[in-house]
C-alpha cells in the first residue's frame, strides 16, 4: 500500500517562501481557467480572474466557437492583464478540438510567437512539438508537457516512468492529471510531486482528488487551477478561486502546514472547514482543514501516516469504524461506540479517538429544555425523567442515547431496522422501535425527539422521519442535520409548538473541544459563532 511517509515533509522543508510585506507566501501559482464562447466574454473573464487575484490564466482555445488564430491571439494576449498559458486541448486528450492537428500545433507555435508566457501540449505530441520550435523558443516561455489519464491514478513506479518519459521531451515543467477512485490515490501524486528535481503541476480528478489542489501548495506545486464561478471547470473538482484563497488560506499553506479535516461520505455539504479555517487563521496557527470524501477509512489512515495528516473529524458512516482504527479510544467514546475526533499524537503518530457529540447535542437541548420551562435551574438536569426517544442507531445516535441516559432521561431509540434499535437500547439499557411503528408511538406528552440520521439532509429536504401530526406529543424536537438549519421536521415541530433544537447547535458545541483537541488553544466560541451565523 502507498503510504505518505514522514520522511515526504522534511524533503518540502527547502522550499522557497516569498515574504510579501512580511506575511509568508508559498510560490505555488494559482492559475483562472478561461473557458468562453468567444474572444470577447474571455476578455471580460481575465480581468476578473486579475481581480480575483489570480496569478495566471489559461486560456482554453478549444472552447471557443469561432477562432480566427491570427486575429485573435493577439488580442488575447494584448488585453490580457496577467500571464497567459495556451492550451488547445485535443477531443483525444479530454478537449473540445476535432480538427487537424498540423493546424492545431501551429496555432500553439504562432501564440509562442506573438508572446504567451506558457503553451501546454500533449505528451503524445510533445517529442515533436519541441523539436519543431529548437532555436526559435523566447527565453520567457514555458512548455508545460501534460499527461492526463482519466480513468485512475497509476502506481508510484508507473508515475515516476511516466514523468521521465515527459522529462525527456525536454519540457519545461511536468505537468500530470490523474483521477481518484479513492482518496489514497492522491497520496501517490503527493510522493511524487515532494520527490520531483524539475517544475511539477500534480492534480487528481474528481471530488476524491479534491485535496491534491489544495495541497500541492504544501508539497511543492508548481501551480493550482482555481475556477472564477463554481461548477464552470476545465477539469472535474477543480474548487472556486475564492474557496483557494479565502477558505482554504492557499498563500499561507507550506512544508510545516498541519492537516486537518473531515471524514464522511457524503462529505461535500460540510462547513467544518469554513469554521477551523476561519479560526486557524484567527489564531495564527498553521494549520488547514480540508473535505475528506472517504470510502475505507483503515486504508486512508494507513496511507496518510504522516504525523503532518495530524487530526480529523470523523462524521457519517465512519464514526463506529474510527473506534477499530485508533490505537487509543477515551472510555467515554468507548462506551458510546463512536468517534467524532480523532488525533494523530506528534512524538509517535499514534491515533486517539474521542467523541465530542453528545457533549454539544445534549447542553444544546437542557438549554432548548431551560428556555421551555423559563428556569435557570442548573443545579440537576431538565431532561431527567423525560422520555428521550432517538431517531437513528449510527454514531450521532448513539452519542445522544449515552449522553441522555447518564442525564437520567428514559431512552427509547427508533431505527430503520429494528435489530439495530435493540442493540442498542439493551446496550444502554432502554427501549426499542422500528422507525415504522415511530408515529403510533405515544405513551405521553411532553417527550423529546432527536433525530440523529440523514433524513431530511440536503439535496433531500422534503424528507421527514415522522408525520407531523405525531409531532403534538413532544415538547422539544432536535435535529443533527445543520444543512439546511431548518429541517422540514424542526418546521413541522415548531408548527406543532415543540421548542427546537438546529443541528447548528450541536456542530458548534462538538466542535469548540476538536479545536482544543487539534491546537492546544482555547476555542474562539465568538468567532465560532459568528462564522456559523454567516453558513
Amino acid at each position: 500500500m502507498d503510504t505518505l511517509n514522514p520522511l515526504l515533509v522534511s524533503s518540502a522543508a527547502g522550499l522557497n517562501m516569498e515574504s510579501r510585506g512580511g506575511v509568508w507566501k508559498n510560490p505555488t501559482l494559482i492559475c483562472v481557467p478561461i473557458m468562453a464562447d468567444s474572444v470577447a466574454e474571455m476578455v471580460v473573464d481575465m480581468a476578473k480572474a486579475k481581480a480575483s487575484s489570480a496569478d495566471l490564466v489559461e486560456i482554453r482555445l478549444d472552447t471557443l466557437k469561432s477562432f480566427n488564430p491570427h486575429e485573435d491571439l493577439k488580442v488575447l494576449i494584448k488585453e490580457c492583464p496577467l500571464p497567459t498559458l495556451f492550451t488547445y486541448r485535443p477531443v483525444w486528450e479530454g478537449g473540445q478540438y476535432d480538427g487537424d492537428e498540423k493546424e492545431r500545433l501551429d496555432v500553439l507555435r504562432l501564440a509562442m510567437e506573438l508572446g504567451a508566457d506558457y503553451i501546454d501540449v500533449e505528451l503524445k505530441v510533445a517529442h515533436d512539438f519541441v523539436k519543431s520550435i529548437d532555436g526559435k523558443k523566447p527565453e520567457k516561455l514555458k512548455v508545460i508537457v501534460s499527461s492526463h489519464n482519466y480513468q485512475s491514478t497509476p502506481s508510484v513506479e508507473e508515475l515516476g516512468n511516466l514523468v521521465a518519459r515527459i522529462q525527456s521531451t525536454r519540457a519545461d515543467i511536468v505537468k500530470i492529471a490523474t483521477t481518484a477512485l479513492e482518496i489514497t490515490d492522491v497520496a501517490r501524486i503527493f510522493q511524487i510531486t515532494v520527490h520531483s528535481q524539475v517544475p511539477i503541476i500534480g492534480l487528481v480528478m474528481g471530488e476524491r482528488g479534491l485535496i491534491s489542489r489544495i495541497l500541492c501548495a504544501k508539497f511543492g506545486g508548481y501551480l493550482t487551477f482555481g475556477t472564477l464561478e463554481a461548477g464552470v471547470v476545465s477539469a472535474p473538482g477543480q474548487p472556486t478561486i475564492n474557496d483557494l484563497l479565502n477558505l482554504y488560506n492557499f498563500r499561507q499553506l507550506g512544508p510545516d502546514t498541519k492537516v486537518y479535516g473531515v471524514i464522511g461520505k457524503p462529505v461535500s455539504h460540510s462547513k467544518s472547514p469554513m469554521l477551523y479555517n476561519e479560526a486557524f487563521k484567527s489564531a495564527g496557527f498553521n494549520g488547514v482543514y480540508v473535505h475528506l470524501l472517504v470510502d475505507d477509512l483503515s486504508k486512508f489512515l494507513q496511507s496518510y501516516s504522516s504525523t503532518d495528516f495530524a487530526g480529523f473529524s470523523c462524521t457519517i458512516p465512519h464514526k463506529e469504524a474510527a473506534v477499530k482504527c485508533c490505537d487509543e479510544v477515551d472510555p467515554i467514546a468507548k462506551s458510546i461506540g463512536a468517534v467524532n475526533c480523532i488525533i494523530r499524537r506528534r512524538s509517535d503518530g499514534k491515533l486517539f479517538g474521542y467523541n465530542t457529540d453528545y457533549v454539544g447535542a445534549i447542553s444544546a437541548i437542557e438549554d432548548g429544555l431551560r428556555a421551555r420551562l423559563n428556569t435557570s435551574n442548573t443545579t440537576g438536569s431538565p431532561l431527567a425523567g423525560k422520555r428521550f426517544v432517538v431517531v437513528g442507531a449510527g454514531g450521532a445516535g448513539k452519542a445522544l442515547a449515552y449522553g441522555a441516559k447518564q442525564k437520567g432521561a428514559r431512552v427509547v431509540i427508533a431505527n430503520r431496522t429494528y435489530e439495530r434499535a435493540r442493540e442498542l437500547a439493551d446496550i444502554i439499557g432502554g427501549d426499542a422501535l422500528s422507525l415504522a411503528d415511530l408515529a403510533r408511538f405515544h405513551p405521553e406528552e411532553g417527550m423529546i425527539l432527536a433525530n440523529t440520521t440523514s433524513i431530511g439532509m440536503q439535496p433531500n429536504i422534503d424528507e421527514t422521519p415522522i408525520s407531523k401530526d405525531a409531532l403534538k406529543y413532544y415538547s422539544l424536537v432536535f435535529d443533527a442535520i445543520y444543512t439546511p438549519k431548518i429541517t422540514r421536521l424542526l418546521r413541522e415541530a415548531e408548527e406543532s409548538g415543540a421548542t427546537i433544537v438546529s443541528g447548528v447547535e450541536m456542530f458548534i458545541g462538538q466542535a469548540y473541544e476538536q479545536f482544543e483537541r487539534f491546537t492546544g488553544l482555547p476555542a474562539p466560541k465568538e468567532l465560532f459563532r459568528k462564522t456559523v451565523s454567516k453558513i
